[in-house]
């Protein structure tokens, strides 16, 4: 069984749609539950997840990595999902990653499509289906076992940026990553709020900076100063 866990923070609009879509593709008997972790949302991010019929729990700090983890510690099944807010899964996605896991994989995800048909980012889209680390980034979503998400030391609350990529590295140790042939689409709103192209290049930048060593500080300024409607 799957607990889905979704960390938020203002995502009224999205959230409902999000949990609405997870009932709505998925067999409910194999996901249990799905945990929308809210870091102090100042919108109806909460209400509209609670109406959706997801079970909100109030994360004690803002951080995605630390909601990740509090909803994990909450989550009552053996596979963990964590997903984005504004995502959207495949058609039986609960089923294919039962297959997976009963296939001997110990975490997967999706491959990634935006909700914006640019050709760039459908060029760089083309990309997440191989099992390369390199892009291996959380809007793809992450299924893991509970065993083997425990024995990786979860996710670094210290981490407030890459907390997704950096995780891959140690998860892989306990066994295959599986990327399911399917798509998760994502929300583009960064994409056309900043432009395609800049934002890109914005993470091409904040990822260089994280491979060279920069401080999760440096990485966090960087984001800050550069990237409109930035929610970290």
């Amino acid at each position: 069984m799957i607990s889905v866990v979704i960390p938020a923070y203002n995502e009224e609009g999205s959230i409902g749609k999000t949990v609405n879509s997870i009932k709505a593709r998925s067999n409910m008997d194999q996901v249990k539950e799905i945990i929308v972790v809210d870091a102090g949302s100042t919108d109806n991010t909460m209400k509209e997840a609670v109406a959706a019929g997801a079970k909100v729990i109030k994360s004690a700090e803002k951080g995605r990595a630390f909601q990740m983890n509090e909803g994990a510690a909450a989550a009552t099944e053996n596979v963990l999902h964590f997903i984005h807010a504004d995502s959207i899964l495949p058609l039986g996605f609960a089923a294919a990653i039962m297959k997976s896991i009963h296939e001997g994989y110990v975490c997967g995800c999706f491959r990634l499509a935006f909700d914006y048909p640019h050709w760039f980012l459908k060029f760089n889209c083309r990309f997440t289906r191989f099992d390369i680390n390199t892009f291996r980034f959380g809007d793809q979503s992450l299924f893991v076992t509970r065993d083997v998400f425990q024995k990786s030391g979860a996710f670094r609350n210290d981490l407030f940026i890459m907390e997704d990529q950096e995780i891959i590295h140690r998860i892989k140790k306990y066994g295959k990553l599986k990327v399911i042939n399917a798509v998760i689409v994502t929300s583009a709103k960064k994409y056309i709020s900043n432009g395609v192209f800049k934002m890109q290049g914005i993470f091409y930048l904040i990822y260089i900076m994280y491979r060279l060593g920069f401080s999760q500080h440096g990485l966090l300024k960087t984001y800050k100063n550069l990237i409109i409607q930035n929610k970290i």
